[in-house]
């Protein structure tokens, strides 16, 4: 037996079960348990290591300006020691200067550890989607409850509905002729998948292709069956998974305002070592003198206390330079900017992600959920007329599962005729699905196409005018119950009333078709079927009109119905065909389990007899419709000039004639070239995906599994992109990691997605994202401007320690005096600046270029020039006066007490004292 996985899905049952020397009926011994545990593990994802407290509070560090600060504060407090020790005095207030920046440093340190530790718990909640037990079979007994980590490969599992399965398993045996499986949160699938037992024959094929496979996390909504475990632990996909979470959360780069404040503090390093370098050189000969003796230096003396006086003036040079506030006034930004995209349905949880939005260029959008609602509704569906030659087609209008959300267009009560009511008889009977209300959406139970069918008969309304009215008023008295569980659909009740359902013929993938045995209220008994068009229209052999009457299906009849079905479906629509019998043969007085012909309703086998001869009556279109403020949506990020991409699990007709009803392609556009599957895509040269990818205008990839995903963002991330990524599902979260920004959705998102996420749509909606960037440019721009603010403030204050420095005059202001005049008067006007409005246009621009620089050469001469023309100026700035006081009064060298006051605005007077 290989250790390495084998591709079990294109193997049949039997090689299977000898692959793994087991057999269905004994399951595994308890020694081959122990030896295949030894071999494999346990059943169980690995547990990755976190990081400990004091290496996360080390990297809050890890920043130039922080270790210029440090170094200061280590300098000062040398200093302080150094003069202590030599006056004999060791107070507290020799070391304030060193305590204040530690202080400051120790704050930051504190807000970034608390964000770093709430970040990671993207793994855990993957944790929580893992099975707790299942029904094995070992030693030839059924054990009910074994714990699901005892499992290893080739035991036999017993899954049942409502089952989480516990492994990747080989269906082995159908219990029930149909078993489904939602498995939308690990492949993207809207729809719960049909399982079965035949091989595909295919070694390498998507998660979407494998039919005989159930994965781990997933869930049986439908059927039972036996299964032969065939992967454990690491080695399910979703533990392939996690290791891909953990390996995108290792590729994490600094947001793009960290790269910029570290590029600046690099700059910032060299000017300060420079500035303070000048100095000392400056002063000199204040500290070392020497006399000259036949053209060399004699009789050389030291002062070891103006050395450290001078040393002192650099590093309230450094400090001066650096602008402490700085941290906090950004944060408080940021902060500022998660309450107005909360306001916007879009939840920040890291608070970079907040400036990140503003620059990205490009937006990976999921489909299911997101550009659509996740809601299936029927969009149109059409019967034939008064004959066989002519159709007559409906449009519905409304996306959701309340009732009262639009309804079919030039449509009364009163156009009920014979067809349509066997139309709505069969969507409301034929049927399992219910609709609940939560107290603000409308819910489905069941498969969401049977949900869709019930909405469909409540907007047709029926035909008798005393239940319409009778249904009116109870769906007005259901009005006022807003917080009700379930909702009472007065049609569909009016419909399953009059019919009592006998016996149900389940669907299967041979005939792609299900069916109901009902008596009708005159006691005879009818076949009620729905199923795939083609597949009902094969077996039918005449046709409802729309006044009732039945006749035979003739060659042009067919191809009309061909001809609606072939337009319903290039609209991306899932179509579905509707259809009765009343001649039952041995079933028309069918009425119990007791019946002689009960034993055939066991036996699927029987079914495609059963629904033969039928009577067809038309045909329903059904789709999962686009939200309609998608395409506004799609258009502004045009406008702003980021290009927007989906990466779906869906097939590729359907996010094809989504994408284009969503305008994400030009008018005209072909889709050579824009359009590819996963597999396609990979299949390309890395050069031709690079090219396909740069290419400007909207892709679409379908059938994506979550390693295309995330080789998708990462190239676009390799090509300079700012890459923003959508997703809901398990399956998103290795690409949700890997983006610049991480998007989960916050109704239908697993726990998986969200907390490998940056932020979380409340609404589920794209354009809530385009408002989200929006806001990230209006707060970076703000942001640029209270920095640009604060360095500014800071050049002013370098400059008048370098000139007391250069003139050989007493320092005007002590690093203690600095750090308050700093985090004073410099953080609550920068802080008033991350209020400003965003700007009209802010979203007709194109993104801004990641390596655009906060301060660049060009921005930093124009504020030396502005500052020495504003230090000429007695009433031109608040701080050139507070500096000038200081450096009055160091000047004289005397405590003095100084008032002045500067019109800063009209109408009102600012007073500054220093004494």
């Amino acid at each position: 037996m290989e250790e390495k996985p084998f591709p079990a899905w294109s193997w049949s049952v039997e090689q299977c079960l000898k692959e793994f020397n087991v057999k269905l009926d004994k399951g595994l011994s308890s020694y081959e348990v122990e030896k295949r545990r030894e071999r494999y593990g346990w059943n169980e994802l690995a547990k990755e290591k976190s990081k400990p407290l004091w290496w996360l509070v080390l990297e809050q560090f890890d920043d130039m300006l922080v270790k210029i600060l440090l170094v200061a504060a280590f300098i000062s407090f040398i200093l302080a020691y150094l003069h202590a020790g030599e006056s004999g005095e060791a107070g507290f207030e020799a070391y304030v200067e060193p305590l204040v920046i530690v202080l400051i440093l120790a704050l930051n340190a504190i807000v970034g550890v608390w964000q770093e530790t709430n970040a990671e718990k993207a793994l855990e909640a993957l944790k929580e989607m893992q099975c707790e037990s299942g029904k094995v079979l070992r030693d030839g007994y059924m054990m009910p409850e074994l714990p699901a980590r005892e499992l290893v490969p080739g035991d036999i599992v017993e899954l049942r509905v409502g089952d989480k399965v516990p492994a990747d398993m080989r269906v082995a045996v159908l219990k029930t002729s149909t078993l489904r499986v939602e498995q939308s949160s690990l492949t993207g699938e809207a729809m719960p998948v049909l399982k079965g037992t035949a091989p595909v024959f295919m070694d390498d094929c998507e998660l979407q292709a494998k039919e005989n496979m159930v994965f781990a996390g997933t869930t049986v909504v439908n059927g039972s069956c036996i299964c032969i475990v065939i992967s454990t632990g690491m080695k399910t996909e979703i533990g392939k998974i996690q290791k891909q979470i953990h390996e995108a959360s290792l590729e994490e780069s600094d947001t793009p305002l960290k790269k910029k404040l570290d590029e600046f503090g690099g700059r910032l390093t060299t000017a300060i070592g420079f500035a303070c370098l000048v100095v000392w050189i400056i002063n000199y000969k204040n500290f070392l003198s020497w006399d000259v003796v036949d053209g060399w230096p004699t009789n050389i003396r030291f002062s070891f206390e103006k050395c450290t006086y001078y040393f002192k003036i650099a590093v309230a040079l450094a400090v001066a330079a650096i602008p402490e506030g700085l941290p906090a006034v950004i944060t408080t930004s940021l902060a500022l900017g998660t309450r107005k995209m909360a306001q916007k349905n879009a939840i920040v949880r890291k608070l970079p992600s907040v400036e990140t939005l503003g620059c990205t260029t490009v937006i990976c959008s999921d489909k299911t959920g997101t550009l659509t609602t996740n809601q299936m509704s029927v969009t149109e569906f059409f019967t034939l007329g008064g004959k066989t030659t002519s159709s007559r087609i409906f449009r519905v209008e409304g996306t959701t599962y309340d009732p009262k959300d639009g309804g079919i267009v030039d449509w009364t009560c009163y156009n009920m005729d014979a067809n349509l009511q066997a139309m709505a008889e069969i969507c409301a009977v034929c049927n399992d699905a219910g609709i609940f209300c939560d107290g603000r959406l409308f819910r489905a139970t069941g498969l969401p196409t049977e949900a869709a069918l019930k909405v469909l008969v409540e907007k047709m309304g029926v035909p008798d005018a005393k239940a319409r009215e009778k249904i009116r008023d109870m769906q007005l008295a259901a009005n006022y119950l807003i917080d009700r569980s379930t909702v009472k659909l007065g049609s569909c009740e009016w419909w399953t009333k009059r019919l009592k359902r006998l016996a149900t013929l389940e669907f299967d993938r041979i005939r792609k078709s299900m069916s109901i045995i009902v008596r009708e209220p005159n006691g005879q008994n009818r076949l009620l079927v729905k199923g795939a068009v083609e597949s009902l229209l094969e077996r039918s052999s005449h046709v409802q009109l729309a006044d009732g009457s039945v006749v035979p299906i003739d060659e042009p009849c067919r191809q009309l119905l061909s001809l609606r079905l072939l337009e319903m479906s290039s609209k991306g629509l899932r179509c579905l065909g509707l259809a009765y019998k009343d001649d039952l043969g041995e079933f028309s007085d069918y009425h119990a389990e007791n019946h002689p012909a009960h034993k055939k309703l066991l036996d699927p086998a029987y079914y495609m007899s059963i629904e033969s001869d039928l009577v067809f009556v038309g045909v329903v279109g059904l789709r999962d419709p686009p939200r309609e403020e998608v395409d506004k949506a799609i258009e502004d990020c045009r406008g702003a000039g980021i290009r927007v991409m989906v990466i779906t699990g869906d097939n590729k007709s359907t996010a094809e004639a989504i994408c284009k009803e969503i305008k994400l392609f030009d008018e005209g556009e072909g889709l050579m070239g824009r359009s590819f599957t996963g597999k396609e895509f990979t299949a390309l040269s890395p050069s031709e995906q690079m090219e396909i990818l740069s290419k400007p205008g909207g892709k679409v990839f379908s059938r994506a599994e979550p390693r295309h995903k995330q080789e998708i963002v990462r190239m676009l991330k390799d090509m300079g992109e700012i890459v923003a990524m959508t997703g809901d599902g398990v399956n998103d979260a290795p690409a949700l990691k890997l983006a610049d920004i991480g998007i989960a959705m916050g109704i239908t998102g697993t726990e998986v997605a969200k907390e490998a996420s940056d932020m979380v749509l409340a609404d589920d909606n794209f354009s809530s994202i385009v408002s989200a960037v929006a806001e990230g440019r209006s707060i970076y721009n703000n942001m640029k401007a209270f920095i640009r603010y604060m360095i500014s403030s800071n050049v002013g204050e370098v400059i008048s320690i370098f000139l007391t420095a250069a003139l050989g005059i007493p320092e005007c202001m002590i690093p203690v005096q600095l750090l308050w005049v700093n985090l004073v008067t410099d953080g609550p006007p920068a802080t008033a600046l991350g209020f400003n409005p965003a700007d009209v246009d802010i979203m007709r621009k194109p993104p801004r270029k990641c390596n655009d620089a906060l301060i660049n050469s060009w921005v930093l001469f124009r504020y030396l020039v502005n500052h020495f023309q504003h230090s000429s100026s007695f009433w031109s700035h608040e701080k050139t006066l507070t500096l000038a006081a200081l450096l009055y009064s160091s000047l004289f060298e005397k405590t003095t007490s100084i008032s002045f006051f500067t019109p800063l605005s009209e109408g009102s007077l600012t007073f500054v004292f220093i004494e």
